[in-house]
């Protein structure tokens, strides 16, 4: 019986070594999710015990209802996320109902961005960003330690520099 194809998703199966990144951002994104239904399930407290209505009531319980939903994805979403750096490019992976993989040329990048926000400083975690002349093609690869970001934006500008002469 002959393998399965594999899909476009899916290249260079035995040949790319796939890094992931950090489960600490589980917790970051959980942070940040449980600070947004914590305000918008207060000010739908108060316009229930305000007014009195059920829909208040209702749309209380359907806020809790999708946070749980998307705190379930959010952890299926980190665990997806993947990289892995070629010698001629740089490999992004992520998504779930919507798969993404991007490529992204060494000699196309124009900068390399390495943000890390209080929640992400907390976790000791952070982002690092790559910016082409196309702006739909910038990748970023997330939930990172500070020294692989660090190692990581090094290396992609030297490749990118060392590319960007032959140009």
């Amino acid at each position: 019986m002959p393998a399965a194809p594999l899909g476009p998703l899916e290249p260079w199966p035995d040949t790319v070594r796939w890094q992931s990144i950090s489960s600490d951002l589980i917790w970051v994104e959980l942070l940040r999710l449980s600070a947004l239904v914590a305000v918008v399930s207060v000010a739908l407290g108060l316009g229930w015990a305000l007014s009195g209505s059920w829909l208040f009531g209702v749309a209380l319980g359907a806020v809790l209802l999708l946070a749980v939903w998307r705190s379930v994805t959010i952890v299926r979403a980190v665990h997806a996320w993947g990289y892995a750096e070629r010698e001629d490019d740089l490999l992004v992976r992520h998504g779930l109902l919507v798969r993404r993989l991007s490529i992204v040329p060494y000699s196309r990048m124009q900068f390399v961005d390495v943000s890390a926000g209080p929640l992400e400083r907390a976790f000791d975690l952070a982002t690092v960003q790559l910016h082409t002349a196309a702006a739909a093609s910038d990748a970023r690869v997330p939930g990172l330690r500070p020294a692989e970001a660090s190692r990581l934006r090094d290396r992609l500008t030297a490749l990118g520099e060392d590319r960007a002469e032959g140009l």
